[in-house]
């Protein structure tokens, strides 16, 4: 994305669903490489996803995805209480502000609907992201996917209400 104004937000629908399966899967594989081995990432990001248990956990959540014309450019999670569950770019738009448009309108949204805290578990690639945005680390975690052992940061933000 070389043209802010060409990128588009918007709510998720059913017909998302098989694309963004497919940019989280190349997100992670690609993404983070540097941070996590193989196994790790197959753990995290199966090459042959579940999509109906991606269609329920994502029906439990609000998804905000990023449009660059007419592609499929990243998506963020969160429910309604702050907690911000999945952000995710494709390796071609990662570092180019989508992540950071995505953040900041779920942000927008969660302040207009009274949450005072966001909160996340942050990767070892995200948490600079989420740093970025104001958020702090409460701890460090280790996690075990599917058998495998992860590091992650459990991170938080207070929000400020909005001005009135």
């Amino acid at each position: 994305m070389t043209d802010k104004t060409a990128l588009a937000i918007r709510g998720y629908r059913l017909q998302d669903l098989s694309p963004l399966v497919r940019l989280f899967t190349d997100s992670v594989h690609q993404l983070a490489a540097s941070a996590y081995d193989e196994t790790q990432r197959n753990a995290w990001a199966s090459r042959t996803p579940h999509l109906d248990t991606w269609r329920a956990r994502l029906e439990s959540l609000e998804t905000l995805i990023a449009e660059d014309g007419d592609q499929l450019a990243g998506f963020i999670s969160y429910e309604p209480n702050g907690h911000i569950d999945l952000i995710f770019t494709t390796p071609n738009s990662a570092r180019k502000g989508v992540a950071s448009a995505l953040y900041q309108e779920a942000e927008a949204r969660l302040r207009e609907a009274g949450v005072t805290s966001l909160f996340t578990e942050a990767s070892v690639v995200a948490r600079p992201f989420f740093e970025r945005q104001g958020f702090s680390v409460e701890s460090e975690q280790k996690v075990t996917v599917r058998g495998v052992h992860f590091l992650r940061y459990a991170m938080r933000k207070a929000l400020q209400a909005p001005a009135r």
